[in-house]
């Protein structure tokens, strides 16, 4: 994306025209990986934080979001790549070439625990930036604030070890390349309410979140 039209973008995240309804081809990549975690949970999360992003911002926004792999050329048109699931994640060397080819040239990755994840994910990323390390993201970073402040960090959606939600980062130079919602089940707070029995304040806190961390994606990347 041009530098003139990313910055427009990012304009138009703050300040929403009156009565705009933002329909266009931005979308959310959800990532396709291997090594047997559910890389397809949670089906009405993304569907519900684009509707969100279209109401709050004046970014254009499909309705559904696009089943990438690391190796397909539909990764290149993805401003905002999510990853969840309960289980392993496995790259092959491909794959990390890719990923790492795509975040260096401005793509953005945002992982989302979903409680199992974890262990799998850390030691990938690991293979993808041996040289780097997942740092406490700071609170007065943009996505924190970028359209809805969040000054506390974020949210934390459900319970699992006693642990607070972190907002994990890797760095690419100052530009925040991939998030990790570790200890929060971000996703599982924007799916439907009456999945999990999430009350709606929650709810509706975690799409805010969502909100923040695409509208960054967007005003951060190519």
């Amino acid at each position: 994306m041009m530098r003139a039209v990313r910055v427009a973008l990012f304009l138009a995240v703050i300040v929403p025209p009156p009565g705009a309804t933002g329909q266009g081809t931005l979308t959310i990549g959800r990532l396709q990986y291997d090594g047997g975690g559910d890389w397809y949970a949670n089906p009405s999360s993304l569907p519900n934080l684009l509707a969100a992003i279209r109401a709050e911002t004046a970014l254009p926004v499909a309705n559904r979001e696009v089943t990438v792999t690391l190796d397909s050329p539909a990764l290149w048109d993805t401003p905002y790549l999510y990853m969840t699931g309960h289980g392993n994640v496995r790259f092959t060397d491909q794959e990390v070439v890719l990923l790492r080819r795509y975040l260096e040239a401005g793509g953005f990755l945002h992982a989302d625990d979903n409680y199992g994840m974890d262990e799998s994910f850390r030691r990938e990323l690991a293979r993808v930036f041996p040289d780097r390390a997942l740092v406490d993201v700071p609170l007065d970073h943009p996505v924190y604030r970028l359209v809805h402040a969040f000054p506390d960090g974020l949210p934390k959606v459900h319970e699992h070890d006693g642990k607070p939600a972190q907002g994990l980062g890797l760095f690419l130079g100052d530009r925040l390349a991939v998030f990790y919602s570790y200890q929060s089940d971000l996703g599982d707070g924007w799916e439907d309410p009456s999945v999990h029995g999430d009350p709606l304040p929650l709810h509706e806190a975690a799409l805010r979140m969502g909100v923040n961390l695409f509208a960054y994606a967007v005003a951060s990347g190519r």
